[in-house]
């Protein structure tokens, strides 16, 4: 078996050649959403982290995803943290990373989405910094100025554990300064149609930090959050022998605690911003448990591993199946209806 990391590179590598799956069947109408002005063919995405480098957005949207999400990107290019840096927990259906944001830059990314063309589903890009700036700030507007044209949406990554100090830009003061500066640069770069701009935030919160982030997601004019990131938390449920490995937990065990996340969020936000729930999915049951939580779209990677790609169809047909049984005739419908 070959080794996590270099498993995922030939996965994009054959991804970007064309020899992928396709899904060429037409996608059931019940799971079409439009979430900020945007039409969704169904909630089920890409999370960041599988196209770093936007190298395979397309042929993850022909593989069945309702979206794609590249990155993280950060200003300049970036080798990550030493291998090994990626571990397969294959007992627990999780993975373990801390690659951290290995890309190569917003140059040659910007370089491969300027020809993006019409996709049959939008296209969001996930922001980072890197590593030895002292200024984060600054990066996340270069990435903006170099991306905003290009993407269906934005994301600011501010949760990943795996970049020294970035979580502590989740909190009140530091958030509301990276966000106002965003969206400067981003109504500069685009200022007849600005994306939509996102948090994305870690599952690792303690109470005081999930009420300022509501409270600057609605007061900053943001227009969602993306909930959640990996963890640092190690059930002691987990059997597999690389447990002990330091980075972000994803995978099955995730499933939980970012779903509890998400219904948190989705009140203290007062169900007034759209948000995606990340985080452990493997199944249509597990999609529309994000959804009754409060998500109106959600994403997943790390059941790929496990899965592979006919994850996606599988996830689609049970999703439109348990919105009908309980008496759903759209998919908006039942967005929070386990959180209010």
């Amino acid at each position: 078996m070959l080794a996590p990391e270099a498993a995922h590179r030939l996965t994009v590598r054959a991804l970007a050649m064309g020899l992928g799956p396709r899904d060429r069947g037409p996608e059931d109408p019940i799971l079409e959403s439009s979430v900020w002005g945007r039409r969704f063919p169904n909630p089920v995405g890409i999370a960041a982290g599988f196209d770093k480098n936007a190298e395979a957005y397309r042929a993850l949207l022909r593989l069945g995803f309702g979206f794609a999400e590249i990155g993280s990107v950060t200003p300049r290019p970036q080798a990550g943290n030493p291998k090994p840096r990626l571990f397969r927990l294959t007992e627990d259906r999780a993975v373990i990373n801390r690659m951290g944001f290995n890309n190569d830059g917003i140059d040659a990314v910007a370089r491969r989405l300027s020809n993006r063309g019409h996709l049959p589903g939008p296209l969001g890009v996930n922001l980072g910094k890197n590593k030895d700036s002292a200024d984060a700030a600054a990066d996340y507007v270069r990435g903006v100025q170099a991306l905003a044209r290009y993407a269906d949406y934005l994301v600011i990554n501010v949760s990943s554990p795996n970049t020294p100090g970035l979580r502590a830009l989740q909190g009140r003061e530091p958030l509301t300064a990276l966000i106002e500066a965003v969206k400067a640069a981003r109504a500069e770069a685009c200022p007849t149609a600005p994306p939509p701009l996102l948090v994305k935030i870690a599952p690792d919160l303690q109470p005081e930090d999930k009420t300022d982030i509501a409270a600057v997601a609605l007061a900053s004019g943001i227009d969602g959050l993306i909930v959640s990131n990996t963890t640092l938390a190690r059930p002691a449920s987990l059997r597999g022998a690389d447990r002990g490995e330091a980075g972000g937990l994803s995978g099955a065990p995730l499933f939980e605690p970012s779903t509890r996340l998400l219904a948190e969020m989705y009140r203290l936000t007062q169900g007034r911003l759209p948000l995606v729930g990340v985080g452990g999915i493997a199944s249509g049951a597990d999609a529309y448990a994000k959804i009754r939580a409060g998500a109106s779209l959600v994403q997943l990677y790390s059941a790929l591993v496990f899965e592979g790609p006919g994850l996606v169809q599988r996830i689609k047909r049970e999703l439109a199946q348990s919105l009908r049984r309980d008496g759903f005739s759209s998919l908006s419908q039942a967005v929070g209806a386990a959180a209010r």
